[in-house]
């Protein structure tokens, strides 16, 4: 049923945003965008090793979400996500091995800078059978969670599109990875769900309507409970649903429905989580951080209203007389797959996106060489000027 006009929730909408030049910066930037919670990578995801974090960055981050009034461990609003290189699922074991110990890391640097969720792909089978590659991950946090006693940070297991061998496509995967941490780690507030729209949409749970995607709420609601979701990522599809293929898309601008979104936000529970965009970066043609769009279309959509800002009207040119852009970097993620490459599933699709000009292409989770992804050219072609309006910066 198409969502009514009137309603009174106002969701947690961010992005994740470049932390070049300081992590406080991205504090600074969330604000300027008047968004309402943000995600970030504390160490460059492209990477193995990463230098310590210093004392003094801890303290200007700590500063500025404190300014900011998001320094709440009830009520998060700052989410960090893994690194991509990541495989808790290899049968390698030097590779296991490598992982186990960049997660490590990856928990104790979102302790220190007191970022509650943090988001992780499950990981590749690599050609052996997924339910061998879901023990692995079980076992892998048994182990985690006894090196990270005491923290308070929570797991969040990302939903994926499931291809080749990657874990996670399907609700019935991810709550028998729950459930088996939990079984060995006896620990089920330190581990729960981050639901991507366009990778369960790729997957085969079709956000093509209001009424299928209640339907698709209530479907996770019986596999493992909404309760165990602890933050979203709101990213439109370019692939049609079912396709396998992890190609992220600004709000309205793919296949995923409008209709979708005011039901996942107007809900009562997924309504209240904090909800990340990871849409191409840059500006309009005029002058418009995508980021801005994207959330306001977000919040108009979830109101019944109609958008102060829309991809359509943001495309026109500028006047002559206005000033040109700026050419402030806004980035998202650098995506960088690792295991799909390394497996070679049959089909191609990836997980997150390179960003600066779009996503990448596997979001699998080993250290492999990434293959290019849709640009954010491809992800915007409904405007007249691609999403790269402004220069991309890695995230680091």
């Amino acid at each position: 049923m198409p969502p009514s006009s009137a309603h009174s929730t106002s969701p947690l909408l961010g992005s994740h945003l470049s932390v070049a030049g300081g992590m406080h910066l991205a504090i600074t930037e969330a604000l300027s965008l008047k968004l309402d919670c943000l995600q970030v990578f504390t160490k460059n995801q492209q990477q193995w090793k990463a230098p310590p974090l210093a004392a003094e960055a801890v303290t200007a981050w700590r500063t500025a979400v404190a300014a900011a009034g998001w320094n709440s461990l009830t009520a998060p609003r700052l989410v960090s996500h893994a690194s991509y290189l990541i495989n808790l699922a290899s049968p390698n074991q030097e590779l296991w091995d490598k992982s186990l110990d960049l997660m490590t890391e990856e928990i104790t640097r979102c302790d220190t800078l007191g970022i509650p969720l943090l988001v992780s792909h499950p990981g590749s089978s690599t050609g052996t059978p997924k339910p061998e590659g879901i023990t692995r991950i079980a076992q892998a946090y048994r182990e985690l969670f006894k090196r990270t006693a005491g923290c308070r940070i929570i797991s969040c297991l990302e939903a994926t599109v499931g291809a080749g061998s990657m874990i996670g496509g399907t609700f019935e995967e991810l709550a028998t990875l729950r459930q088996q941490i939990l079984d060995l780690t006896g620990q089920p507030d330190r581990v729960g769900f981050c639901i991507d729209t366009c990778h369960i949409h790729a997957a085969g749970y079709a956000l093509d309507s209001a009424a299928s995607t209640a339907a698709i709420i209530t479907q996770m609601d019986a596999a493992f409970g909404l309760q165990s979701i602890r933050c979203l990522h709101l990213n439109d599809s370019l692939a049609p649903a079912a396709s396998r293929k992890d190609r992220h898309a600004h709000i309205t601008l793919g296949t995923i429905s409008r209709d979708a979104w005011a039901v996942i936000l107007r809900h009562p529970l997924l309504g209240a989580l904090p909800a990340i965009l990871e849409t191409p970066k840059g500006d309009s043609p005029s002058g418009t951080p995508f980021d801005a769009i994207n959330t306001e279309l977000l919040r108009a959509l979830t109101a019944g209203r109609e958008p102060t800002l829309t991809h359509a009207a943001s495309a026109a040119p500028a006047p002559a007389s206005a000033a040109a852009p700026t050419t402030k970097s806004r980035t998202q993620p650098s995506r960088k797959p690792t295991a799909a490459a390394a497996s070679k599933p049959t089909s191609k699709p990836a997980s997150k996106a390179a960003p600066a000009k779009a996503k990448t292409t596997t979001k699998s989770n080993t250290a492999a060489k990434p293959k290019p992804k849709a640009t954010a050219k491809a992800a915007t072609k409904a405007t007249s000027k691609p999403a790269t309006g402004r220069a991309g910066r890695s995230a680091k």
